[in-house]
């Protein structure tokens, strides 16, 4: 049998060959950093550590985003990836389920994790959607959908629905309100907690720059 070691080397090889050239901020090095966050707070608490890695490296394998809104083709395509490594079960299992459980799908859906596996990798995921390369992300994802960066004139709206949040065209600055600046109080972990904070403060104090410079005015600190 494949040692666990092995299993994680193949599959980032695996990860980083499908999703090299991904764009909009779903590529490669997003599932890098989240496979990072993911072992820097795994560090404080008592994870199957082999859970927590696979799924961090396979939670983007294949975004619903990306395949017509269709949400059982990551959790499908992690799991035929590791059936063909022979892992087993209970560990496909697992991982699937932290994959098909991760992403936010609204303001007020709610999407609780069982385990605390999938509490730090959600926790990572999350923690790479805000701060600096948060920001850089979603205007990324904006302009791949032709998204306007700002209208004044489309009010925010906390999405009741996964169906209504995936499908709204609101402009990117509108996705701030509607799920960036709500997640650090979703984290689960107390690390992760702590990292949000700062991040947070960042994204505050862009969108203070930002509305300035819309207005053609000078931020004041």
């Amino acid at each position: 049998m494949m040692s666990q070691e092995k299993i994680i080397a193949q599959t980032e090889a695996y990860v980083r060959e499908t999703l090299i050239n991904g764009g909009a901020g779903h590529d490669w090095w997003h599932v890098y950093r989240v496979w990072k966050n993911a072992l820097h707070i795994a560090r404080t608490e008592p994870v199957d550590l082999f859970v927590v890695e696979l799924a961090a490296l396979l939670h983007d394998i294949a975004d619903h985003k990306f395949h017509g809104g269709d949400e059982t083709i990551g959790p499908k395509t992690a799991r035929v990836w590791l059936e063909k490594l022979n892992v087993e079960e209970s560990v496909i299992a697992h991982v699937t389920k932290i994959i098909a459980s991760l992403s936010f799908k609204g303001a007020k859906v709610a999407t609780p994790m069982r385990t605390i596996e999938g509490m730090v990798v959600q926790d990572a995921d999350r923690l790479d959607a805000i701060g600096a390369i948060g920001i850089a992300r979603a205007f990324a994802y904006g302009g791949s959908k032709g998204r306007l960066l700002h209208d004044p004139n489309v009010p925010v709206e906390l999405h009741e629905s996964f169906e209504t949040y995936k499908n709204s065209p609101a402009p990117t600055i509108n996705h701030f309100y509607e799920k960036l600046l709500l997640l650090k109080d979703l984290m689960n972990t107390e690390t992760a907690k702590k990292i949000a904070i700062q991040r947070h403060m960042y994204m505050e104090n862009f969108l203070k720059q930002f509305y300035a410079e819309w207005e053609g005015q000078d931020c004041q600190p």
